[in-house]
């Protein structure tokens, strides 16, 4: 492995190299080093020097994660409208949910569909008690729509440190117990049980990392049952046959695994399965 000029650098102190560089961008540096870490040495292996490995991974991590986010994220002013709308309650902090939301692409398209959104996919369940959401974006800003029981546990996480600390804030003012955390999924999934986990658009997200992403972390995923969803269109808005294409390979991503589909549901712009145990 070489330095951009030519120079030898031993493979441990190429992946510092590369963390420190990717750290050192604006668009990058609240990623959680250690994801940075595993993508960058994936790249490191595959590309001739160190300013190809830092690009890819750059490229990699707006695939996965920045490409969904708006440009400015002003988490300090979205805590201080939630805790003036938590003091209001209701629609009031509904309204603030939903307009934080918008700021991250997943969300956005949600939001027309909140309310039966988790009616019909988690209704049944509730009141649940526990949940897990992996790879959430904004997405725990939907608590006040879900059929949560009082005082349940939500544990979020993300690759971003500073949307962690938004959350972690967020989450007490939303009526729940819980936690968020920046963790590399792929490598360090979540260990504790929960009612529900969920994995929203995530798993196209995760493979662009690893082929066999989506496998390894349905495997790995400790939860008594498991919302999965796929976008239904491009971020672009083209349809591309994609809920075919998803839904065959989710299928085939189930085989040899103890999850069983107890419902499939089409909303608009995504495919969303309920699986237990």
């Amino acid at each position: 492995m070489r330095e951009e000029r030519g120079t030898p650098l031993e493979p441990n102190a190429a992946l510092a190299a590369l963390v420190r560089a990717v750290g050192q961008s604006t668009k990058y540096r609240h990623v959680a080093p250690a994801v940075v870490a595993a993508i960058g040495a994936r790249e490191l292996a595959a590309r001739h020097n160190l300013a190809e490995a830092i690009k890819a991974t750059k490229n990699k991590l707006h695939q996965v994660g920045a490409a969904y986010l708006a440009a400015k994220m002003p988490y300090p002013q979205w805590l201080a409208l939630l805790q003036d709308a938590a003091g209001r309650g209701g629609e009031a902090l509904r309204a603030t949910c939903a307009q934080i939301m918008a700021h991250h692409a997943s969300s956005r398209e949600r939001l027309p569909l909140l309310e039966s959104f988790y009616t019909q996919t988690l209704g049944a369940l509730g009141p649940l008690t526990s949940v897990a959401d992996l790879a959430c974006g904004l997405n725990p800003l939907a608590i006040p729509w879900m059929p949560l029981a009082p005082g349940a546990h939500y544990a979020a996480y993300d690759i971003y440190l500073d949307l962690m600390t938004f959350l972690q804030g967020a989450l007490s003012l939303l009526g729940v117990q819980g936690k968020a955390e920046a963790r590399d999924l792929l490598h360090n999934p979540p260990t504790e049980l929960v009612q529900v986990a969920l994995l929203l658009k995530a798993i196209p997200c995760l493979e662009q990392l690893d082929q066999d992403a989506g496998r390894k972390l349905l495997a790995a995923i400790p939860a008594q049952h498991l919302l999965v969803s796929f976008p239904a269109h491009s971020l672009g808005g083209r349809e591309k046959g994609m809920v075919a294409h998803y839904e065959a390979h989710f299928r085939d991503l189930l085989r040899a695994l103890p999850w069983r589909v107890e419902e499939r549901l089409l909303f608009p712009g995504e495919l969303v399965f309920l699986l237990s145990r």
